[in-house]
């Protein structure tokens, strides 16, 4: 299985180590699917993860090893597609490595924006705690 994961639910997994994005965490560590990501996708996380208010509620350490385990772990898909589909184009940078790495979820928490959208070009989007649910 294929997923890629927004970034609101893997800081989210930083900032409540117990709620369901830090399950889909552990289940992409514990090798239960591929986790799929991109360039602009690790630039996004380390600069979030820098903000004054995200890196107030997060130790150090604990960053600094996602942002690793994500360059380093994760499947880098390269090139990209042009995506414009998203209300919030800001996103739609996630719809592209989901198209190009056939992903078969892409993990949100964009109640407003992505989850909206149900579906990418066979992609399925769903809430970290319907993924979740899917490995109970």
């Amino acid at each position: 299985m294929r997923v890629v994961i927004d970034l609101n639910v893997l800081v989210s997994a930083l900032i409540v180590p117990s709620g369901p994005p830090a399950a889909v965490i552990r289940m992409w560590l514990d090798g239960k699917f591929t986790l799929l990501t991109c360039a602009r996708h690790v630039n996004e996380l380390r600069a979030t993860l820098h903000k004054p208010r995200i890196a107030d509620l997060i130790e150090p350490h604990k960053a600094g090893r996602l942002v690793n385990q994500v360059g380093k772990l994760a499947v880098d898909i390269d090139p990209l597609p042009r995506v414009e589909r998203s209300s919030d184009p800001n996103d739609d940078y996630l719809l592209a490595p989901a198209e190009a790495g056939n992903a078969d979820y892409l993990v949100t928490g964009d109640k407003g924006g992505l989850l909206d959208l149900d579906t990418h070009k066979g992609t399925r989007i769903i809430s970290a705690r319907d993924f979740a649910a899917l490995f109970a």
